[in-house]
């Protein structure tokens, strides 16, 4: 029997496609015809996206910091809605371990992903992703990003666990590593292969 009783899943590069990284933000630019000005929108979004993604601001405000501080070609509506879809299933998702892992019943399971409140709704209920998670450590909802600490330990004082009971899996090395150091098991998502290997291993499968 496994030790294990927790299992909190990052979602982009995980589950997902990443919310609004570089390659989204490339993909979403050059449909829109956007060159002039994206050196100038990068140095803008490297200072605006911690707060977005704390929630400390919201999607309007960050659009208004990083690109509508000018008029553009373009509406403000039609760039979130262009951004929004730029989530989709990863390719090798561990979508199918996620429903395959809730069907046991035998485990919590919940988000600790870095996002903004706002994407983080859209992914949640367009992938139907609260069929299998309970509790949701979202960046966008506790104001605390990842690899900061902080907030894997309200991860697990929130839920009662023992770091140790947990399992938690990203795609990001660091990340992964700050897990650990405070005593969970990190995993890093190199594909589902291995993510079910593992799950073998551990005895959750």
């Amino acid at each position: 029997m496994s030790k294990f009783t927790t299992v909190l899943w990052d979602v982009g590069g995980v589950l997902l496609t990443n919310g609004w990284d570089h390659n989204e933000r490339k993909e979403v630019f050059d449909a829109f015809e956007f060159f002039d000005d994206r050196d100038e929108f990068e140095r803008r979004h490297a200072i605006e996206n911690d707060p977005w993604e704390r929630g400390a601001i919201n999607f309007d405000q960050y659009l208004e910091r990083t690109l509508f501080y000018r008029p553009r070609p373009f509406s403000q509506a039609s760039m979130k809605k262009a951004i929004a879809d730029q989530s989709i299933l990863l390719e090798d998702s561990a979508m199918p371990l996620l429903e395959k892992l809730h069907a046991r019943g035998k485990l919590v399971m919940g988000q600790l992903n870095n996002e903004s409140r706002e994407l983080n709704d859209i992914r949640l209920e367009r992938f139907g992703l609260k069929r299998f998670l309970s509790v949701f450590f979202c960046s966008g909802y506790v104001g605390l990003r990842k690899p900061d600490p902080a907030i894997y330990r309200l991860g697990y004082e929130v839920l009662q666990k023992d770091p140790q009971e947990i399992v938690f899996i990203d795609d990001r090395e660091k990340n992964v590593q700050e897990a650990a150091a405070l005593g969970l098991h990190g995993i890093r998502y190199t594909g589902s292969a291995a993510l079910e290997a593992e799950f073998a291993q551990l005895e959750l499968l």
